[in-house]
Parts: structure tokens; C-alpha cells; sequence
């Protein structure tokens, strides 16, 4: 481990650390952040009211919405001069959501991306091919400074030139690479088209995030790419990249949350009450150490569930894979549905490949869903053709069966008739390094 001691650490002393740092939090943003004292005052609450991780109950949720409302540096906690960096993701209205770092939370940034690239797999003196987004996004300089601390070398790449990123994979030859993982299936993919064996790549491991993934997916980049896949989750309110990460020898069994620096809970998505260990809600983080923008009760909008793992040595509670956005999951015909349920069927259907799209429309006061997924290029050889176009589908009798399969499945698992398009091999849109766009709503009003 990185820290084996903090990592390591029994969870009563743990518990002891949080609240003493929650009792601090509370007075620094009470005394620093308007926002927070006139919240704090409408709920009648003062700084000494919160003595316990309990109390955290007691106080309201921090929204997405309020760094816009008081954006760019209206949540901060310092002065710009006391600034050492700026990052911001993209908006929805136009303005970015702001977040800085003093030196001592870069230090914090650098430590849980150093921890969570050790756990990963990642060792002193490997080489890191970087290929998240540099600037304003968090990855790239967040996972930077995590590897630099843990004594890698960094080869910055950043965000797509996928030509770039095969010649530096075959003659830079480094063992670690992170990316979003869609990206990491072009690049498996793209190997493959070119005739370049993985194996004789020096890659090792691939640390993916940035958005929701399945075990398909790691399947497919573990194949392609010849290397251990994990996942790692973070987000740039919080902090970036690094809030938590899977272990590589657990993988599948969740990540876990950095907890001496981040508190989690999870929380229904209509009424916020606190859910108990193991069920599924929206995740909720209190940044207990963050100087420049500390954040109490940040409704971070991802579903998961929380729980701990006893056959783990490290004590920290871990973090279901995501399962989808309470805020984008798609509400057809009143059914809730996440874009994963969609992929998770995928992928028990055989012929077809993980590359799908769901355009959501409207006929008239009904909401219409049309699945998209392409045909593995094999399969369509083997029925005659290269590609499927409408004609295709309808006079083809096992194109017509792979596509009733397909639909009925997806009745069957998430209630919902659904329209169903297969589509030749690579003609559902890669992602070019940044995060893939999996549904298209073409809904108004």
C-alpha cells in the first residue's frame, strides 16, 4: 500500500479522525463561506450543534446548482492570492462549475491519486501514459500529480491523437496507461485493426473512469489491451480523480472511499433520508480536510451503495460501481431506466458488441426508445454481409431473430418494448479520449 498505515487504519480511530475533522470543517466553512453560514442559520444550526458524524444528518445538502449560483468564487473559502491552482468542468448553462486548491490540497490530490494508483497495480519507477484530459479537467493534471508523487514517470499525452497514443504505447512502453474507458476499447480496438499484438506491449495496467463502465467492457479492454483494469472514481467538485479507486486484487468487489479525507453517505433520491449499508441511492460526500472549496453534504447525483469488506486489509468502506446518474437516468413511459440495465443485457446477447446508443424521442404524448447496437463483424460475415442496412434486416431470417432476441430481452429485464437497431460493425460512435455519449434525447418540452 501506499499509506498502510491510514489505509490500514481500525475503523473506531478511523471514525475518531472524521468526527474531529467534521467539528473543524464546520466551524471553518460557518466563520469562511456566506453560502454555508446563512444555510446553516436557516436551519437554526450553529458550528457547536454538530458533535457527532451523526449530526452531519441535521445539516442540508450542498447542489451542483449552488456553485453555479455562486459562481466562479463565491463558495470559496480563501482568497484567490491564496489560490494554486483553478480547474472547472463544463456546464449546462454556458458558465463552468468552479473549484481551486490551496498547496496544501494539491498535496491531498496528489496523496489519494498516489494511493489509488498503487492500488491499481502502479509501482515507483513505472511509467504512466496519462491520457485523460489535461487543462481545466481535473484527470489529467489530478492523476499527474498522483503518479509523480508515487515516484512514476509521467508521459503526459492527454486526451486522444489515437495515433499518438499507439506509437507512444509501442515505443515509449509504458505499463500503466488511464483513460476513460471507452476510450480504452478504441485503443484495444484499434490494435486490433492494425495488426499489432498487445501482447507484446510493456502495459500492464489501465486505471479507468470518468464514467460508468461494466464487466463487459473490462473484459473486452483486459483482451484487447492485455492488461489488469480498474476502476477509478472521483469528480471535480470533490476533489477530481482519486476520491476512490478498486484494488487490483479485488477487483469486482467496489472501490474503496478515501475516508479520512471524503465522508460518504447514501441517501434516497426523493426524500434524502439516509439508507443503511448496502442499498442503492445517491452518493453524498462531506470533504472533511479541503481548504480552498470545502463542500458539506454534496449531493454528487451517482447512484451506488456503500458497504464494508471484511476480507479486505484496508479498512476504508467501499463503493459499488456506479450505476447511473439520478439525474440522467432516462424516465420512459414512467419506468425508470439507466443506460447500464440497456448494456447489461447486451452483453448476455451473443453476436452483439458492447458499442450501443439509445435515442429517446416523442410521438406525440408517448416516449419512444430505440436501442442501437452493433453486430459483431464475424456474424455478419457469416449471414453475408458487411454491414446492415434496413433492406438488410428484413430479409435476412437470423438478423431478424438476433433482433427479436435482443428486443425481448430487454422487455423482460427492464419492462419496457423498446426498438431495436443493429448496425454494422463500427458504426456506432467511438469515444475520441473524452467521455462517450451513450443516449441522445431528442425529447422537448
Amino acid at each position: 500500500m501506499f499509506n498502510e498505515a491510514v489505509e490500514t487504519l481500525a475503523r473506531p480511530r478511523l471514525r475518531e479522525l472524521q468526527t474531529a475533522r467534521l467539528l473543524r470543517l464546520v466551524s471553518y466553512v460557518y466563520e469562511k463561506i456566506p453560502y454555508y453560514k446563512e444555510a446553516f442559520d436557516r436551519e437554526g444550526i450553529q458550528p457547536e450543534d454538530i458533535q457527532s458524524l451523526e449530526d452531519l444528518q441535521r445539516l442540508p445538502f450542498t447542489r451542483k446548482s449552488d456553485l453555479r449560483d455562486h459562481y466562479p468564487f463565491g463558495l470559496f473559502a480563501v482568497k484567490t492570492d491564496e489560490l494554486r491552482r483553478i480547474h472547472a468542468s463544463s456546464g449546462t448553462t454556458g458558465k463552468p462549475t468552479v473549484v481551486g486548491y490551496t498547496a496544501n490540497d494539491l498535496k491531498l490530490f496528489a496523496e489519494v491519486n498516489a494511493r489509488s494508483l498503487y492500488a491499481a497495480g502502479a509501482r515507483p519507477g513505472m511509467k504512466l501514459q496519462n491520457a485523460y484530459g489535461y487543462g481545466l479537467f481535473t484527470g489529467g493534471l489530478g492523476l499527474h500529480g498522483g503518479a509523480e508523487r508515487l515516484g512514476m514517470c509521467v508521459i503526459p499525452v492527454s486526451g486522444g491523437m489515437t495515433d499518438r497514443q499507439l506509437l507512444i504505447l509501442q515505443d515509449f512502453e509504458p505499463e500503466v496507461i488511464c483513460c476513460t474507458p471507452s476510450y480504452a476499447q478504441t485503443l484495444a480496438e484499434e490494435l486490433q485493426q492494425r495488426g499489432v499484438d498487445s501482447g507484446q506491449l510493456k502495459l500492464k495496467y489501465a486505471v479507468l473512469g470518468a464514467e460508468p463502465w461494466t464487466e463487459t467492457i473490462r473484459e473486452q479492454v483486459e483482451q484487447g489491451l492485455q492488461v489488469s483494469a480498474t476502476n477509478i472514481y472521483g469528480l471535480s467538485e470533490i476533489i477530481g480523480p482519486g476520491v476512490s479507486q478498486e484494488p487490483v486484487e479485488e477487483k469486482g468487489g467496489g472501490s474503496h472511499i478515501w475516508e479520512d479525507y471524503f465522508f460518504p453517505e447514501v441517501v434516497h433520491p426523493e426524500s434524502g433520508e439516509p439508507l443503511p449499508e448496502g442499498q442503492e441511492g445517491v452518493l453524498v460526500i462531506t470533504t472533511l480536510t479541503k481548504e480552498a472549496m470545502p463542500l458539506i453534504r454534496y449531493w454528487t447525483g451517482d447512484i451506488c451503495s456503500i458497504y464494508y469488506d471484511t476480507d479486505s486489509r484496508r479498512s476504508h468502506v467501499k463503493m459499488s460501481p456506479i450505476l447511473g446518474r439520478a439525474d440522467g437516468m432516462l424516465i420512459i413511459r414512467g419506468v425508470n431506466l439507466f443506460p447500464t440495465q440497456v448494456e447489461a443485457v447486451i452483453q448476455e446477447v451473443e453476436h452483439l458488441q458492447p458499442y450501443y446508443q439509445l435515442i429517446v424521442s416523442r410521438n406525440g404524448a408517448l416516449d419512444e426508445l430505440e436501442v442501437r447496437v452493433e453486430v459483431a463483424e464475424a456474424f455478419l460475415r457469416s449471414v453475408g454481409f458487411q454491414e446492415i442496412t434496413e433492406d438488410h434486416i428484413l430479409e435476412n431470417e437470423r438478423i431478424i431473430q438476433l433482433q427479436e432476441k435482443l428486443r425481448r430481452k430487454l422487455k423482460d429485464n427492464t419492462g419496457l418494448s423498446m426498438k431495436v437497431t443493429l448496425k454494422g460493425a463500427h458504426s456506432i460512435p467511438r469515444s475520441e479520449g473524452g467521455k462517450l455519449q451513450r443516449v441522445i434525447d431528442l425529447r422537448t418540452g
